[in-house]
C-alpha cells in the first residue's frame, strides 16, 4: 500500500548489501584494488565515499577534490571533513588550468554576452527552471540570471543557441574531473566509483562522459531521499546532511530544484515511486496531499526527462 513511509528503507541492510557488492565488484569483477571517489562536501559523493570506505577499508579510498574558478569554498572544507570522518586519504587537483586551456569560461561568456552585452567575468551567473511543474503541463524554457558585485540582478528568457552553448562549456568541467579520476584511479589500478544517484541516473542529470563515466554505481539505483536514510546511519557529518544540494558548476549557487528537477526531492520521489508501482493519481493525490492533477503532471514531467535522455544512458551505437 502506498503511504508517506513508502520509501523509508532499512539502512543497516542496505549498507550491507551494498558494501558486499562493492567489494566483489571491484575485487572479483573489476580486479582493483581499490576506489577513488570525487568527493565535493555534497550527500551523494558522501555516502559513496563512507559505502566504499566501510567495504575496502579506508586505506583503499581516495577522495579527490577538484576545485575551479566557479567551486563553493564549502566544498573543500566539508569533503576534508569528509575524509577525516571517515579516515580516508583526500587530495586536491585543481581542473582551473585546464579548463582555461579548453578556453571553458571564455566559450561560456560569450554565450551569456550574447543575452546581456553587459556582463563581464565580474558577474555571477546562472540557469534556472521553473519550479512549479506540478502547476503547469510543462516547461520549455530556461531563464538566464546573472548579478554583479554591488547585487544588482538581471533575468531573462534564455534562447537556445546561449543555452546550448553555456551548456556545452560548462559540461567541460565534469569531463574534466572525470579525466582528473581516471589518472589517479589507473595510476593505482583502483577503480573510479560513481556518485550518481537514481534520481540524477534516471532523469538524465549528469554529463555523459563526465559525472556519468565510472566503473561502478553503487547509489544509482536509490531515490535521493533514501541517500539522506544512509547518510544518518554511516554517519555522514550533519553539515553535509544539511547543506542543500547545488550543482556547485555556476558561479552563482543555483540547487538542483531550480537547476534541473523542478521539485523538491520527497514529493518527486514519492510520485516517481508511486508511478512506478502503478498507484492511481487519485490515491498518491491523497498521501501527498495533492491534487489529482498535480499528481499527474508529476507522473508526466518524470516520465518525459527518462524518454528524453535516454541517449545519455546508451552504449555506443555500434553497426553490425
Amino acid at each position: 500500500m502506498f503511504n508517506k513511509d513508502s520509501l523509508k528503507i532499512d539502512s543497516q541492510k542496505v549498507t550491507e548489501y551494498l558494501c558486499q557488492n562493492i567489494l566483489t565488484q571491484i575485487r572479483d569483477k573489476l580486479k582493483k584494488g581499490g576506489a577513488v571517489i570525487g568527493i565535493s562536501g555534497g550527500i551523494d559523493s558522501s555516502v559513496v565515499a563512507a559505502l566504499c570506505a566501510r567495504a575496502l577499508g579506508p586505506k583503499r579510498v581516495l577522495g579527490v577534490m577538484m576545485p575551479e574558478k566557479d567551486s563553493s569554498p564549502d566544498s573543500k572544507r566539508l569533503a576534508l571533513k569528509l575524509a577525516d570522518t571517515f579516515g580516508f586519504e583526500a587530495i586536491e587537483e585543481s581542473i582551473y588550468g585546464g579548463l582555461s586551456g579548453l578556453k571553458c569560461y571564455e566559450k561560456r561568456d560569450e554565450a551569456i554576452k550574447s543575452v546581456f552585452p553587459e556582463y563581464d567575468s565580474s558577474w555571477k551567473s546562472k540557469i534556472t527552471i521553473p519550479t512549479n511543474i506540478l502547476e503547469k503541463d510543462s516547461f520549455n524554457f530556461f531563464t538566464l540570471f546573472i548579478e554583479n558585485e554591488k547585487g544588482e540582478s538581471k533575468t531573462k528568457r534564455l534562447p537556445l543557441k546561449a543555452y546550448l552553448q553555456i551548456v556545452a562549456s560548462t559540461n567541460l568541467k565534469q569531463r574534466l574531473r572525470m579525466t582528473t579520476l581516471y589518472y589517479q584511479a589507473e595510476k593505482r589500478n583502483w577503480a573510479v566509483a560513481g556518485t550518481g544517484n537514481k534520481d540524477e541516473h534516471m532523469q538524465g542529470f549528469f554529463v555523459k562522459y563526465g559525472d556519468g563515466g565510472a566503473d561502478l554505481k553503487p547509489i544509482a539505483h536509490l531515490f535521493k531521499v533514501q541517500v539522506y536514510q544512509l547518510a544518518k546511519y554511516l554517519g555522514v557529518p550533519q553539515e553535509i546532511i544539511e547543506r542543500t544540494p547545488t550543482t556547485d558548476t555556476y558561479s552563482a549557487e543555483v540547487t538542483q530544484e531550480e537547476f534541473f528537477f523542478g521539485l523538491d526531492f520527497y514529493h518527486m520521489d514519492m510520485l516517481w515511486y508511486a508511478m512506478e508501482h502503478d498507484v492511481p493519481p487519485e490515491e498518491a493525490a491523497k498521501v501527498l496531499n495533492l491534487t489529482k492533477e498535480q499528481v499527474e503532471r508529476g507522473y508526466a514531467n518524470i516520465k518525459r526527462k527518462i524518454v528524453a535522455t535516454e541517449y545519455l544512458r546508451m552504449a555506443p551505437l555500434e553497426i553490425e
